[in-house]
């Protein structure tokens, strides 16, 4: 990870007062070079004309990682394939499973005021040479593990060994053996544990010591929970709450959410040591099956909602940008006000936010839909009750979370 390389470039991009004031405090100020790497993945000479200096401040950057637009680029093409990567389950593998159209794989992130590095397998193996990389959460991170994977082997030679997935419920692991890298998927849905008492599950909103047995020695750690949280009936993963001693049948789910995740961030700041590993959280992944969260202008939001479409099904097209960057009149989801919460009150260097939320709002072009290979004909023929507008196709929008997850692991220090 090399150190960034000073005096800052002034040229128009950076406003002249702003460039003398990183020159002048250059000695006390942490900065980070984003370097906007060649589309060949072997390339690794950089034009010092895209270079970008930022400052940080905590997981904040001049640069603005996560606020920017989605830019339509005809050349910009998915660095693998699903046809293959064998890494990919049937359920994010929209091609295969008759997703007709490819426009939603020619959209590229561009955050507001700079440029990021194009994935680079190669550079990724060589940097982790050694290491481990884990994914913990629910199946949107299982979705991640599995574009990362695909990235990092569509980067290497043909001859270089690949073993995997090993494992199973709860680890799996891919390894690149050349290079000693294993990148793994823990299913932890709320990080916390989950035991059997008399036959009922309890979640246990105090206690992750049995998870986090798994979580140690890692080099670089993901995080994600959310979903999981809201479930109820059927999709509940659980028949008791266990708190401070006590069993609850239920109670309000962010309140539940955020003792669990005090009880991860408590966790963390005893079990991690920071200069050995990285820790990052990824931000809520938001779901697209209410069409009146994006109908409006010709359509009105009333008659969208009173319209037969009741999901994500045939959309093709990013929502427009609205306001300036992503931020603009999107509703931030109350999950996240919790995430950020308990983030801030960690021990610092707190887990670094991979805040994909508001970026990832936009793409409800990017579900599988009904082409997943989990649904019947019968299923398929009722996209308003079976499509899967929660989950990412890949290859698809994860690989832009793994982008800038590679952006921040490699370029931001």
């Amino acid at each position: 990870m090399g150190s960034p390389k000073w005096p800052p470039t002034c040229d128009i991009t950076i406003p002249f007062l702003l460039c003398l004031v990183l020159l002048l405090l250059q000695s006390s100020v942490s900065s980070v070079v984003l370097v906007g790497l060649r589309k060949q993945q072997q390339q690794r000479s950089h034009s010092s004309s895209n270079r970008r200096p930022m400052m940080l401040r905590g997981n904040q950057s001049s640069c603005a990682l996560f606020t920017g637009s989605w830019v339509r680029d005809e050349t910009y093409t998915p660095i693998y394939q699903s046809s293959t990567c064998p890494f990919i389950d049937a359920e994010f593998n929209c091609q295969m499973f008759g997703r007709p159209d490819t426009d939603y794989l020619k959209y590229r992130w561009q955050p507001e005021n700079c440029q990021i590095p194009r994935f680079n397998g190669v550079e990724f193996a060589t940097r982790m040479r050694g290491k481990s990389v884990m994914f913990v959460g629910d199946s949107l991170g299982r979705n991640q593990w599995q574009s990362l994977v695909c990235m990092i082997a569509a980067g290497l030679p043909p001859s270089s060994p690949i073993q995997g997935p090993t494992g199973g419920d709860p680890l799996y692991t891919v390894r690149f053996l050349e290079y000693g890298v294993s990148v793994s998927f823990f299913r932890a849905p709320y990080l916390v544990d989950i035991d059997s008492v008399q036959g009922k599950r309890v979640l246990k909103l105090d206690d992750i010591r049995g998870n986090g047995n798994a979580w140690t020695g890692v080099d670089v750690l993901s995080f994600n929970t959310g979903h999981w949280w809201t479930h109820k009936g059927s999709l509940q993963g659980w028949e008791y709450m266990e708190a401070g001693g006590n069993l609850y049948e239920d109670m309000d789910r962010l309140v539940a959410m955020e003792r669990g995740l005090r009880t991860w961030g408590r966790w963390v700041d005893a079990n991690i040591d920071p200069t050995r590993t990285r820790v990052f959280f990824q931000g809520t992944s938001p779901t697209h099956y209410n069409p009146s969260e994006w109908n409006s202008g010709a359509i009105s939001r009333a008659a969208a909602m009173s319209s037969n479409s009741k999901s994500c099904y045939g959309e093709t097209m990013p929502m427009p940008m609205m306001g300036t960057g992503t931020s603009g009149t999107y509703m931030y989801p109350d999950q996240m006000k919790v995430v950020e919460a308990v983030l801030s009150s960690m021990n610092p260097p707190a887990p670094f936010l991979l805040d994909i939320t508001m970026l990832s709002e936009m793409r409800k072009d990017a579900h599988p839909s009904i082409y997943s290979g989990d649904l019947t004909p019968e299923q398929r023929a009722k996209p308003d009750h079976s499509a899967d507008c929660s989950h990412w196709c890949l290859p698809g929008l994860p690989d832009t979370w793994n982008q800038l997850f590679y952006t921040a692991l490699f370029f931001l220090h």
